[in-house]
C-alpha cells in the first residue's frame, strides 16, 4: 500500500453519533465555581445527545453518579494522582472501543488556564481526526506523499500514533486543571479572608459604639443620681 491510499478509522467521519465526554474536574471543592462552570459546559454541549463520560476527579465522579450518566470507569476519581501512564491507558482504553465502534466521537472538557484572575472551561474534539484529514497542505501530491516509506504502512503507524496523542491531549488536560483549580481556589480563599477581615472590622464598630453608649448610659445614670442627693 502506498501512501495514497492511506485509510484510518480514525480520520473518517463519524457513523456514530454517541458521544464519549472526558471531563476532568477537581477533587475538593472551596475553589469558586471551578467545578460548578465545568459541570455547566459539560451540560450545554452534551444536551441532547446520547454520551457516556468518562469522569476524571472526585468531584466529577461523584456529580456524573448523582445524574445517572453512563460511566465508562470510575478508577481515576483522583485527579492529583492521575499520571502519565494512567492518561496512556485512558487513550488505549478510548481508541479501542472506538475503533470497535462504541462511539463516533470523543470530547475532552477541562478547565484551561488563561491567568491567575481567570479559569476557562472548554470542550475540544480529540476523535475523529477529521479536521487533520481536511486540512493537508495543498501541494501535497502522490509523489511528496510517497517520499516517506512507512513500514508495515502509513495506516498501522497511524492508528500506533493515535494513542500517544490522545494520551498528550489527555495529560496537558490534567496539568491545566489542577493548574486552574489552584488559581480558583487561591482566588476563592483571598476573597474569603477579605470578606472575613471586612466583617470583623464591622463587628468591632458596632462592639465599640455599643460599649461606649453602655457607658455614656452609665456615667449620666451616675450624675443624675448625685444631683438627687
Amino acid at each position: 500500500m502506498d501512501n495514497t491510499e492511506f485509510s484510518s478509522v480514525f480520520a473518517k467521519e463519524a457513523s456514530n453519533e454517541k458521544y464519549c465526554y472526558i471531563v476532568i474536574a477537581g477533587d475538593r471543592g472551596l475553589a469558586g465555581g471551578y467545578n460548578a462552570n465545568l459541570f455547566k459546559k459539560v451540560e450545554e454541549v452534551s444536551a441532547g445527545k446520547d454520551y457516556v463520560v468518562l469522569p476524571i476527579g472526585k468531584k466529577a465522579v461523584e456529580y456524573f453518579q448523582r445524574k445517572g450518566a453512563e460511566i465508562v470507569t470510575d478508577a481515576f476519581a483522583e485527579v492529583a494522582d492521575v499520571s502519565v501512564a494512567d492518561c496512556y491507558e485512558i487513550a488505549n482504553l478510548l481508541s479501542g472501543e472506538f475503533k470497535k465502534g462504541t462511539f463516533g466521537h470523543i470530547q475532552l472538557c477541562f478547565t484551561t488556564f488563561v491567568s491567575m484572575l481567570s479559569q476557562q472551561p472548554v470542550d475540544s474534539c480529540l476523535l475523529p481526526l477529521t479536521d487533520l484529514a481536511k486540512t493537508a497542505p495543498e501541494d501535497l501530491t502522490p509523489e511528496k506523499r510517497n517520499l516517506i516509506l512507512y513500514e508495515p504502512n502509513s495506516t498501522e503507524v497511524f492508528d500506533a500514533i493515535v494513542p500517544e496523542y490522545l494520551a498528550g491531549l489527555i495529560y496537558g488536560g490534567v496539568c491545566e486543571s489542577l493548574a486552574s483549580e489552584l488559581a480558583a481556589r487561591r482566588m476563592a480563599m483571598e476573597a474569603a479572608t477579605s470578606n472575613a477581615e471586612e466583617m470583623i472590622d464591622k463587628l468591632n464598630l458596632y462592639y465599640n459604639r455599643a460599649r461606649q453608649a453602655s457607658i455614656t448610659q452609665e456615667i449620666t445614670e451616675i450624675v443624675g443620681g448625685a444631683e438627687g442627693i
